[in-house]
């Protein structure tokens, strides 16, 4: 029956909103000052108007300072009443307080909750650990303010321990996109459960926001050309490779350079391994030598299982290195040689 009560008056609380506190510090108040006047004896310095205030609020506060106190029983008494009323007022306030942050904690939890920043990321579209990988690379990217918008597949926050805020609901609804901050975003990611939906949702997103950053995973790249259509400036990146997917985020263009050097034709991605006869070689002149002879930028370095990408200008290259470069055509060792020694 207790607890039957307590419930009772917590939820009549939270419908009363704050002025049920109000009015109980406001009466006793009002009430407990000329009672205490009469109590107390005249000329007492506890009912004067400069220090019942501080009486009051120390003691509904249930501080007790004991800077000021009844003198006469009767004013103990009224010292009760305005404990009493008190923590009346303190019980109505935290019970409204702990309503009010169970209320925003619900709401952030099933993604109703509005997303009021801007210059954020907005990763619309959930895949169970996908996603979750995709936001740890970016995370580890340093990329900050990540925003997930969910369908309604989707019950709650499916991180709700990570830095990601939720929205839930259909991604091509433009409240939904507006709930999430998409027009107001530096970034989006069209992440989706198939292209068709994928290609509905890159559509309300350059709607909502022509000059973000789209990046949209697609699982048939041929169908980039549809997205195309909507916007030549959104960037398409095959749904396989999340870590692409990441990248694209961060440093848009950097999917289309990656198609480029694995495309047949132009520059291209090889590997050779530097002749014995030359023995060991500072890596500025294999850089230059080939860069200058072949147009060739060398991207890492391998001697034995140690992989070195982008290694310094002044590391010595042990000799039957292994090299890996971006140029146009694959090089012989013979005139890999045949450079560095004109160098």
């Amino acid at each position: 029956m207790p607890f039957f009560v307590s419930r009772l008056f917590a939820r009549w609380v939270l419908h009363r909103g704050w002025a049920l506190p109000v009015a109980v510090v406001t009466v006793v108040f009002a009430t407990s000052w000329p009672l205490m006047a009469l109590a107390e004896p005249a000329g007492s310095e506890l009912v004067r108007p400069g220090t019942y205030w501080w009486y009051f609020v120390v003691t509904a506060a249930t501080v007790g300072y004991g800077d000021f106190s009844p003198e006469t029983v009767a004013g103990r008494f009224v010292g009760g009443y305005v404990i009493v009323g008190g923590i009346a007022t303190l019980t109505t306030v935290f019970t409204k307080l702990a309503g009010r942050l169970e209320q925003a904690k619900g709401r952030r939890m099933q993604g109703t909750e509005p997303v009021r920043s801007a210059g954020h990321t907005v990763l619309i579209g959930y895949t169970a650990g996908r996603t979750e990988r995709i936001v740890a690379q970016l995370v580890a990217d340093g990329v900050t303010g990540l925003v997930l918008c969910a369908g309604e597949e989707v019950p709650e926050h499916p991180m709700p321990g990570g830095p990601v805020r939720f929205v839930r609901g259909e991604p091509t609804a433009a409240d939904v996109l507006a709930r999430a901050g998409v027009p107001r975003a530096a970034a989006v990611l069209v992440d989706m459960a198939d292209d068709n939906a994928a290609l509905a949702v890159a559509v309300t997103v350059d709607h909502a926001n022509p000059a973000a950053h789209v990046v949209v995973t697609l699982r048939d790249l041929e169908r980039a050309e549809l997205v195309r259509y909507v916007d030549p400036r959104i960037r398409c990146v095959q749904w396989h490779v999340p870590r692409m997917v990441s990248e694209e985020l961060t440093s848009p263009g950097i999917a289309e350079v990656y198609a480029e050097l694995m495309t047949a034709g132009g520059a291209d991605t090889f590997s050779v391994t530097l002749p014995e006869s030359l023995g060991r070689l500072p890596a500025e002149r294999c850089r230059l030598a080939l860069g200058r002879a072949f147009g060739a930028t060398v991207l890492a370095v391998r001697t034995g299982a140690d992989l070195v990408v982008n290694p310094a200008w002044d590391a010595e290259l042990a000799a039957g290195a292994v090299l890996y470069y971006v140029g146009p055509k694959r090089l012989t060792g013979a005139e890999v040689e045949t450079a560095l020694r004109a160098a």
